[in-house]
């Protein structure tokens, strides 16, 4: 390919996501996960009396057309099947009525019962069958609402959970203590997906692998949370209280889009440990709840997909950053109009980020739509790069500054004391969070990331900001401290070796600072990693072993990633 082919498709890419931006001046992508989202949301809308034949239809076809050949369904592309999203989405076609003898049912029934049926399933998995008397309640583990009483102070709090896991702990502390149950008939029923059939009444108990350990500690901890939870309500005084107190905490975090956290698991279940509380449909809080779901759908003619969260901010800024590195001029209409348009969604009001940084003022943004009490360090770094490729007239060009100031001045106060940036918290790393029973399918922690630490040095870059600034002289250590031996970076919030190497290259070169074999151990890798087709692919494997894992094919993503990193490089 010679530079005249290059520079026609630069255009034409150009072209296109000019093309798709939205009138109002943003863009945003389909936001696809894997199908338990889609699984899920079935059985907890029957759970709240809505039934849509139209769309289980779609489902249907969503659902099918995406099992494994060997009955399961996975966590992603060309994954392994997983006992729980494949558990989870048999589930939702016996709700939809589909028959255990279809030959696509049988195959997946196969696949769950030789990998150890519902008794080996996680704990999201078992919460969703028992809201249906599918599982018995009694064998999971307890969240007493109580846990709202524990003083910021105590060693252990609920703002010591990373954000997406505490706004979720806390419906669940509802939805365990009040333990609701919608009956439903034989045909629904999923107890042939136990191995052994006596389990259906005493659950599964918690196995750990040491007994002298954190996590069986934590284990024993909630064995005798149960015992306390069957004693009389006169012993639990102040029962009441927290169930109040914690609606009240569930009520005032509902976005103006009727979202929690602008995600999937906190938004179903916060409106289902409301119902629990005595809300009905009609409630205005639970209407608005339901009703801003349709905006997260995605259908056509033959199939529907639930988006577990949009992504409009971060889609904005980097299409912004995408036209102006390629060429588009900074006085385009077309990304005015984007920089204004995420002027307009600057967070200036307190989230629960505020506990741990009483002194830190507001001036940030968030992933979605509407998330104000969940904003991050993430989308704010990259929106104030995106702000800053952009030229406004002299009223909004103030405006953007003052912007930018002040989204700096957040992301600073944010700053972990390792000197890396996590996404939604400060210094949110206490390592026995990780060991509690909800671990297996929630992560609890929010700790630092060399991606995000790199997006946060690319802006100071851009910025000006000098290489001895003692809080990039903390974050340019932190990412030497976390390169692994072959030279990679794990990123966090991308797949996974590759993101996390090229963005800190990126960070790199656009803070000036090279530590020589660092960048050169880095190159290497990427280099050694390369695809015979020219391009990379990475598997999201990797973030379960821990270590590079390299897919079958090369993606367009990865390869821009890969590409974008050893263009920052020495060489």
């Amino acid at each position: 390919m010679d530079l005249k082919e290059i520079n026609i498709s630069i255009k034409s890419a150009q072209n296109y996501l000019l093309s798709i931006q939205h009138k109002e001046g943003y863009w945003a992508g389909l936001l696809e996960a894997d199908v338990s989202v889609m699984a899920g949301f079935i059985p907890l809308m029957r759970f709240l009396g809505i039934k849509d034949g139209n769309k289980d239809k779609k489902a249907f076809n969503y659902l099918h057309k995406r099992q494994n050949s060997d009955g399961s369904w996975s966590l992603y592309y060309e994954g392994e099947g997983s006992l729980d999203v494949t558990v989870q989405s048999y589930f939702c076609f016996k709700m939809m009525g589909i028959s255990p003898d279809a030959e696509f049912m049988k195959k997946a029934r196969n696949f769950i019962i030789s990998n150890g049926g519902i008794e080996k399933t996680n704990t999201y998995t078992k919460i969703i069958l028992a809201l249906f008397g599918q599982y018995p309640w009694k064998a999971l583990p307890m969240i007493p609402p109580e846990i709202i009483f524990l003083p910021r102070s105590f060693y252990i709090n609920i703002y010591d959970f990373a954000s997406w896991t505490r706004a979720t702990i806390m419906a669940f502390s509802i939805i365990l203590t009040l333990r609701p149950v919608l009956k439903i008939s034989e045909l629904e029923s999923v107890v042939e997906l136990y191995t052994d059939k006596k389990n259906i009444k005493t659950g599964t108990p918690i196995k750990v692998k040491n007994p002298v350990s954190i996590e069986a500690f934590l284990i024993l901890l909630v064995e005798a949370i149960k015992i306390w939870e069957k004693l009389p309500l006169k012993v639990k005084p102040g029962r009441k209280t927290a169930l109040s107190m914690v609606e009240k905490w569930i009520l005032q975090r509902q976005e103006e889009d009727g979202s929690w956290g602008g995600i999937m698991l906190p938004w179903l279940f916060s409106i289902i440990a409301l119902k629990c509380m005595g809300y009905r449909n009609d409630h205005p809080v639970i209407k608005k709840g339901i009703e801003g779901l349709n905006d997260f759908i995605v259908e056509n003619s033959s199939e529907i997909i639930l988006q577990p969260a949009t992504s409009p901010v971060w889609d904005t800024a980097w299409a912004i950053i995408a036209l102006v590195e390629s060429g588009v001029d900074k006085n385009n209409a077309a990304l005015k109009n984007g920089a204004l348009w995420l002027l307009k969604k600057h967070i200036k009001t307190e989230g629960d980020w505020k506990i741990k940084n009483p002194k830190v003022e507001p001036g940030c943004w968030s992933f979605e739509f509407y998330n104000n009490y969940y904003p991050d360090i993430d989308d704010t770094a990259i929106v104030c790069h995106a702000l800053n490729c952009v030229n406004l007239n002299d009223v909004y060009n103030n405006q953007k500054k003052s912007a930018i100031k002040s989204g700096i001045n957040w992301i600073l106060g944010m700053q972990n004391n390792d000197g890396s940036w996590a996404a939604f918290d400060k210094n949110n790393n206490k390592k026995l969070l990780r060991h509690i029973p909800y671990a297996d399918f929630i992560t609890p922690l929010d700790f630092g990331s060399p991606d995000i630490t790199a997006h946060v040095l690319n802006i100071f870059g851009y910025l000006n900001y000098h290489k001895d600034y003692l809080p990039v002289k903390k974050a340019l250590r932190y990412l030497y401290k976390t390169q692994k031996n072959d030279g990679s970076w794990h990123g966090r919030w991308g797949v996974n070796y590759i993101y996390g190497t090229s963005k800190s290259l990126q960070a790199f070169d656009s803070i000036g600072c090279s530590f020589g074999s660092t960048i050169l151990k880095a190159e290497r890798w990427l280099q050694g990693i390369q695809n015979k087709d020219g391009g990379w692919g990475e598997s999201c494997k990797s973030y379960e072993d821990k270590r590079y894992v390299p897919l079958k094919i090369s993606t367009a993503s990865q390869t821009a990633w890969a590409l974008c990193g050893l263009l920052c490089s020495s060489d």
